[in-house]
């Protein structure tokens, strides 16, 4: 499956570390487990494609931690020559398995920094757009149109500040990195706007779109988290708090210019 030879050395590597560590504990217990379904196989490899192997190296790394800690539970009550063996199975786990997974390289990690800087910065500034609008006015439409004119402009500034970013990294190709930021901002844009197309009903749009941006910055903030192997839970309630506080803002100053200058009741009549 792996085309790259590097890729290849690595998950070599790993695997027969695998297979040891599988060989210590059948000839320990004397219990051989069923090997894993087909379907699950297909679906981590079909995962593999769609979110890299990274991804899911790291993914799969996770579930060994609760693992290791039973480990050290079992190593305290094991004969000596077991417990040695058993010792280098934790080190291995804990350290080396880590080390070859940090060596495998992807674009997708590589660029990681700019496709989340894209997407995290068109949910906080369109959110907060649409907030305003939504205390500015009722008109679907306008609010809808907005999003994208500012979402486009935004997302031709954040490129260029991308490409510029880039340029200061050796390992990076500083037009991918701009493609790439520019794509991610343009294409969350249009995911936030889409609701105020299909209603008339600014509340439900604004609603829908919020969910929108909060589903897609969990789950970039939880694969970002992933591959660096940190916890995702506390930065995703961060992005989430930081999105909200700005859309509430917005809203809030969207609200007094629209009493001040009586927007809502122009753009209510004209709607009308």
């Amino acid at each position: 499956m792996e085309n790259d030879e590097v890729r290849r050395r690595i998950l070599s590597n790993l695997s027969t570390k695998e297979y040891e560590h599988y060989t210590f504990w059948l000839q320990l217990s004397g219990y051989k487990p069923n090997p894993p379904s087909r379907i699950r196989i297909r679906l981590i490899m079909m995962f593999r494609r769609l979110l890299g192997l990274v991804f899911i190296a790291r993914l799969l790394e996770r579930h060994e931690r609760s693992v290791i800690k039973w480990y050290r539970e079992l190593y305290t009550i094991l004969p000596a020559k077991e417990r040695e063996t058993l010792f280098h199975i934790i080190r291995e786990e804990e350290e080396h398995e880590k080390m070859l997974i940090g060596e495998i390289e992807e674009t997708i990690v590589k660029y990681l920094g700019y496709i989340v800087l894209g997407l995290a910065d068109a949910i906080i500034e369109i959110s907060g757009v649409h907030a305003g609008f939504l205390g500015a006015t009722s008109v679907t439409l306008l609010a809808g149109v907005a999003g994208l004119v500012v979402g486009f402009a935004a997302s031709i500034s954040m490129a260029v500040a991308a490409y510029l970013q880039a340029k200061q990294a050796p390992t990076i190709v500083p037009l991918k990195a701009a493609i790439l930021t520019g794509i991610t901002y343009i294409l969350t844009v249009i995911l936030q706007a889409l609701p105020f197309f299909l209603t008339t009903d600014i509340l439900n749009a604004f609603a829908v779109s919020i969910i929108i941006s909060i589903t897609l910055l969990a789950g970039f903030t939880y694969y970002g988290a992933v591959i660096r192997d940190i916890d995702s839970r506390r930065e995703i309630a961060t992005n989430i708090a930081l999105t909200l506080g700005t859309a509430t803002a917005t809203y809030v100053f969207g609200d007094l210019l629209s009493s001040w200058l009586g927007i809502k009741s122009f753009y209510g009549g004209i709607h009308g």
